[in-house]
């Protein structure tokens, strides 16, 4: 799982009754990023195993960094109150072997805590996913290494270019700094993802339009219960 958001609770069902054992890899701290976590029923049981993966930050480890948010007076209990084998790894910036994936974690620049970018792939395909991220305040060599030549790319897409001030301020990126990163990376697939609060159905139909007219690279502007294919392509016959 990447990220774990209020809508981290349908995994629960897509699960049919069976816990959940595996990995949530959080790109940051962020309360909309982590709040679902005490609300996975499937992850929330006695048979259930569960790795949180975060990103290092001051020196504490990983369950301290979460009770900053999950515990009294802000909420009932503390990470450790969750039923389970959870364990919650503080992680630097590198390659790592998570649940069966090989994952890399990269720092990106966005507001108010330390925020990583990931790789995930096996042999099969190659997803990086970019949920929080603000391209116009530069990108590394490291985070351009990240998303090259990615089979999908998984990008913030907060705002529209007319709203380039707002984006700046706030850390995000703008439709248009999505798809010059990933043109850049020559990647197989952008899915624009975080849209502004305020947007609705109508104006994100409407900016899948523009991006598709626009765009020399597929783009797909995301839905909630989306299912994108990760395949790497086939080798070209000598």
């Amino acid at each position: 799982m990447l990220d774990a958001g209020t809508g981290l609770r349908a995994l629960t069902d897509r699960l049919h009754g069976a816990p959940y054992r595996g990995a949530v890899l959080l790109t940051h701290l962020h309360w909309d990023h982590m709040q679902g976590l005490p609300f996975f029923v499937a992850g929330d049981r006695d048979d259930a195993v569960v790795q949180v993966c975060l990103p290092a930050q001051d020196g504490h480890d990983g369950r301290e960094l979460l009770a900053r948010s999950m515990s009294p007076p802000s909420f009932p209990i503390e990470p450790g109150g969750l039923l389970g084998g959870w364990s919650f790894d503080a992680l630097d910036e590198g390659s790592y072997g998570i649940a069966g994936w090989h994952v890399r974690a990269c720092e990106v620049a966005h507001k108010g805590g330390r925020t990583f970018g990931y790789r995930i792939e096996d042999p099969t395909g190659s997803i990086a996913y970019l949920p929080d991220h603000a391209p116009a305040a530069g990108c590394s060599t490291e985070l351009r290494d990240l998303v090259a030549g990615v089979d999908v790319l998984v990008h913030d897409a907060q705002f529209r270019h007319s709203e380039r001030e707002i984006a700046d301020r706030f850390g995000h990126a703008t439709i248009n700094d999505a798809i010059a990163l990933a043109v850049e990376a020559r990647v197989g697939t952008l899915v624009l993802t975080h849209h502004a609060p305020g947007r609705t159905d109508d104006d994100l139909d409407e900016i899948a339009d523009e991006v598709r007219a626009s765009s020399p690279l597929p783009v797909v502007v995301a839905r909630e219960s989306d299912t994108i294919i990760v395949r790497r392509p086939a080798a070209t016959p000598a």
